[in-house]
C-alpha cells in the first residue's frame, strides 16, 4: 500500500502547487457532501420542492453513507496528512480515509437529482459538481485518489441499483400495512448496524499508529484522527429509518405533497428546520458520548426522531397550518 500512498502524495502536492487560491473554492465543494449540507437542502426538498425527489434522494444519501462507514471500518486506511507531512492539510477529518465518503454520496445525491430532473443539463450539471467534490477532496489533503475513484465507483453502483429496483420495491412495500412497513425499516436498520458492528468488532486491539497521530497533530489538525467509531454507522442507520417510518405514517393519513403556492413552500421551512436543530443541537448538549451502548442509543434515538420529525413530524405541522395539503 505504501507504494500507492506515495503516489498518490506525489499527485495531491502537484495539485496543491496550483496555488493557494483555490482553498476557497475547493472547500465550497466540499461542503456541497457534507452533513451540513444534506441536512439542510435536503429537508428544503422533501418539504418544499418535489417530496417524491426529496425523499429518493434522502434515502440513497444514507444508504450508501451507511455502506460508506462500514466499508472505512473494513479498510481501515488513512488520510494523506496522516502519513506524510509534505502534503498541507487544509482540512480535518478523524475517521478512517478509504472510500471517500464525500465522493461516494454525492455520486449517489447529485445523480439521483438528475434522474429525476430527467434533462440532459442536469446530468452534466451532476457529473461536474460529483467530479469537483473528488477533487476538492484530494486538494485539501484529506483523501487519496485511490480513495476518491473508489467512492465514485461505488457511489455509482449503488445510484444504478436504486434507479433499477426503487419502483418495484416501493410498490411492493406500499402493499404492506403499517406496522410491517414500520417494521421493514426497522429491520433495515438493524441489518445495516449488525454488519457495521461486525466490521467494528474486526478492529478490536487495533492502536492507530504513532506516526498517522504524529503526522496529523503535526500538520496542525485540531480533531486528531478517531477512527474506530460506530457514530457514523449507528446516525445512517437511525435516520434512515425514522424517514422510512415517518413516511409509512404520513402516508396512512393521506400522504404529503410539497405543491402550493411560494408563500406556503416559502413559510415551510424556517418551522421546519427549527425542528430539524432543536432535535440535532438540542438533544446533542444532553447526550453523552463515547464508544459504548448508552451513548450509541441514546444517538440513534436522536437522529431516528430527525429523521421521522422529516418526513411526517413537520409535513403533519404544515398541514395543520394550512401550508401544505394531503
Amino acid at each position: 500500500m505504501e507504494t500507492i500512498w506515495n503516489i498518490g502524495i506525489t499527485f495531491i502536492i502537484w495539485l496543491q502547487a496550483m496555488g493557494s487560491w483555490l482553498v476557497a473554492p475547493m472547500k465550497f465543494f466540499t461542503f456541497l457532501g457534507s452533513e451540513e449540507f444534506f441536512l439542510v437542502v435536503l429537508p428544503l426538498v422533501y418539504w418544499c420542492v418535489d417530496a417524491s425527489m426529496g425523499m429518493r434522494i434522502g434515502v440513497i444519501v444514507l444508504f450508501t453513507g451507511g455502506i460508506n462507514d462500514i466499508l472505512k471500518l473494513t479498510f481501515h486506511g488513512p488520510r494523506p496528512y496522516w502519513v506524510s507531512t509534505q502534503v498541507k492539510a487544509l482540512a480535518a477529518e478523524t475517521s478512517f480515509g478509504v472510500p471517500s465518503g464525500h465522493a461516494q454520496i454525492a455520486t449517489g445525491l447529485w445523480g439521483m437529482a438528475a434522474a429525476q430532473i430527467k434533462r440532459r443539463w442536469a446530468w452534466w450539471v451532476a457529473i461536474f459538481v460529483i467530479f469537483m467534490i473528488g477533487i476538492s477532496r484530494l486538494y485539501l489533503a484529506v483523501h487519496f485518489p485511490h480513495d476518491v475513484l473508489l467512492g465514485w465507483a461505488i457511489g455509482a453502483f449503488v445510484l444504478w441499483g436504486f434507479l433499477r429496483w426503487w419502483d418495484a420495491i416501493a410498490l411492493w412495500a406500499k402493499n404492506k400495512s403499517l406496522g410491517q412497513q414500520i417494521g421493514l425499516a426497522f429491520a433495515l436498520s438493524m441489518i445495516m448496524l449488525v454488519i457495521g458492528s461486525l466490521a467494528f468488532g474486526t478492529l478490536r486491539g487495533w492502536v492507530l499508529p504513532a506516526e498517522w497521530m504524529a503526522n496529523a497533530l503535526q500538520a496542525g489538525s485540531n480533531t486528531p484522527p478517531a477512527p474506530v467509531t460506530l457514530e457514523s454507522t449507528v446516525t445512517s442507520a437511525a435516520v434512515l429509518f425514522g424517514m422510512l417510518a415517518g413516511l409509512a405514517w404520513i402516508n396512512s393519513r393521506g400522504g404529503y405533497t410539497a405543491s402550493g403556492t411560494l408563500w406556503q413552500r416559502c413559510a415551510r421551512f424556517v418551522p421546519g428546520l427549527l425542528g430539524v436543530l432543536i432535535l440535532y443541537i438540542g438533544l446533542r448538549i444532553i447526550s453523552p458520548s463515547g464508544n459504548a451502548f448508552i451513548p450509541y442509543f441514546l444517538r440513534y434515538v436522536r437522529y431516528a426522531l430527525i429523521g421521522l420529525w422529516i418526513s411526517a413530524g413537520a409535513p403533519w405541522l404544515f398541514q395543520k397550518l394550512n401550508l401544505a395539503k394531503k
